[in-house]
């Protein structure tokens, strides 16, 4: 079996079982520029785009930046570039497979050593739009310098190379940018473009580039809609292989459903000629509804389940779900408490329909989405997904929300470091450490040493950098979650779920 790369192109193409590239696409301009490498962008935004290739509409290619450290840059040299999105799901009860070796990217650049090249890209006349997913902590305002060899902060790159544009083009507004980025956040176009600006007057760059800046570039927000797993465990990658007829080191997974919603006008449409090739690209003037279904339900479902599932010895979300007593914890979670509570007006039955919806995309037995990667920085999914809910939900029934109070118990225990190597904080559950990737993992260990519980749970509900507000004002919910803690460290997270359950059920009888 060979792997894949470009010159093997032309003997997969007599397959069936996947879309390959036609060799014309190699010849395309770059007019992309994407930070981030991972699946996620990979399998959703570069998706749309491949396919926009694939039927000559769009006719450009990805130049990806690569910020971080970790994974291997020299897996896309060896494969030209080159990966598989294998796409499974059931649509209206039918089983959906699609395989596409996708060839949306011709470059992957290092920011730390190649970044000389990323700024040349700013003499690139074709090269008009910007896409990026640096996760919830990458769009924030930090001291950064652009003349640095890379500025440090996601921003500061980004101001970096639009000012090198300016220079290159002499502040043609002609050649301004379309930035579009992923991360899930609230107004994140909006969000980007304030701490840009703020950036340029801190480096004290001239007013006139500021003009242009504000005047010329296109900040959108976006929502993002797409469970991408990524590379699937090793048993399961060698199938897929065997039915592929070639080794894939960047392969990927990803469901069937797919949202991308852009905010924009025409004249947005008209400078995203990708635009229209997919029922699921969708630019309108308002995607708020569309945000705010997914980022409260989808992923605010995802985020207080991800550290009871792992307590509870789960290593995947479609094995979380077979089970009756979690997945009845999460679909109540939604339904009785997320959808009604959602700070935006949604139509009840859109909200409900949207919950059901999630369930059976959780439910799909060809994704192995794992808990562990949902965890990763779990404190600013808490407060960027959930805790907008949970205020609402107190305003609106003047209660505090016990599914959410729950997950906010299974949360902190999960945050519970009994090893610490280095920088490195490690949990521990069912005789295995987990690696807790969260900025407060020092800061929970720390909390951890208090002496008692309810001192300890305190603490941690006044820290308005976790919440937004200090929740140990609310008396019934540190009590709750000092009594769920207390049950989860003596008897296991699974017999207290199941005791909560019959709590909550008998309550509501």
């Amino acid at each position: 079996m060979g792997n894949l790369f470009r010159e093997n192109l032309r003997q997969l193409r007599s397959q069936s079982s996947v879309i390959v590239p036609d060799d014309t696409i190699f010849h395309l301009p770059e007019k992309v520029l994407q930070f981030g490498t991972g699946a996620f962008l990979r399998g959703l935004a570069d998706y749309f785009i491949d396919k926009a290739n694939r039927q000559g509409v769009f006719n450009g290619r990805i130049v990806v930046v690569k910020s971080t450290d970790d994974g291997d840059l020299k897996a896309f040299e060896r494969q030209d570039n080159l990966y598989t999105i294998c796409t499974r799901g059931i649509e209206n009860g039918v089983s959906k497979e699609e395989n596409i070796i996708s060839s949306a990217i011709s470059r992957v650049l290092s920011a730390k050593t190649q970044w000389s090249l990323v700024l040349d890209l700013a003499k690139n006349s074709a090269v008009s739009i910007v896409i990026s997913n640096t996760t919830e902590i990458g769009i924030q305002l930090v001291q950064d310098d652009i003349y640095q060899w890379p500025p440090v902060s996601f921003p500061g790159k980004l101001l970096a190379f639009l000012y090198a544009r300016y220079v290159a083009f002499g502040g043609n507004p002609e050649f301004g940018v379309v930035i579009i980025p992923t991360e899930l956040i609230t107004d994140n176009g909006k969000k980007l473009e304030s701490i840009v600006l703020e950036l340029a007057h801190r480096n004290g760059l001239e007013a006139a580039f500021i003009d242009w800046l504000e005047q010329s570039n296109f900040f959108c927000n976006s929502l993002v809609d797409r469970i991408v797993p990524g590379k699937p465990e090793e048993a399961v990658l060698k199938d897929l292989e065997a039915e592929l007829g070639y080794r894939d080191e960047l392969l990927i997974t990803a469901e069937h459903y797919h949202l991308w919603a852009i905010e924009g006008d025409e004249t947005i449409r008209k400078k995203l000629p990708f635009y229209g090739v997919d029922a699921g690209l969708i630019i309108e003037p308002d995607i708020e509804l569309y945000r705010e279904l997914k980022l409260r339900l989808l992923n605010g479902a995802h985020t207080l389940g991800g550290g009871l599932a792992h307590l509870c010895g789960f290593k995947t979300v479609v094995e979380a779900m077979g089970n009756p007593f979690f997945s009845t914890y999460l679909a109540n979670l939604m339904e009785t408490e997320i959808a009604p509570a959602i700070p935006y007006p949604v139509d009840p039955e859109v909200a409900l329909n949207f919950s059901r919806q999630v369930i059976e995309r959780f439910q799909n037995p060809y994704i192995q989405h794992k808990w562990l990667n949902i965890t990763q920085n779990y404190s600013a999914k808490i407060l960027s997904r959930v805790m907008p809910t949970f205020v609402n939900y107190e305003k609106v029934r003047e209660t505090v929300p016990d599914y959410m109070a729950f997950g906010f118990a299974a949360y902190i225990y999960y945050m519970k470091a009994v090893r610490k190597d280095g920088d490195n904080y490690y949990g521990l559950a069912h005789g295995a450490h987990y690696l807790i990737q969260d900025q407060k993992a020092a800061y929970f260990y720390q909390k951890w040493q208090v002496p008692t519980l309810p001192e300890t749970v305190k603490a941690i509900l006044k820290d308005q950098s976790i919440w937004g507000k200090d929740l140990a004002k609310a008396e019934v919910l540190s009590q709750n979650i000092v009594s769920y803690l207390e049950s989860i460290k003596q008897h296991g997270a699974m017999e207290t779920l199941k005791s909560f359950l019959e709590k909550v059920e008998y309550a509501g009888a």
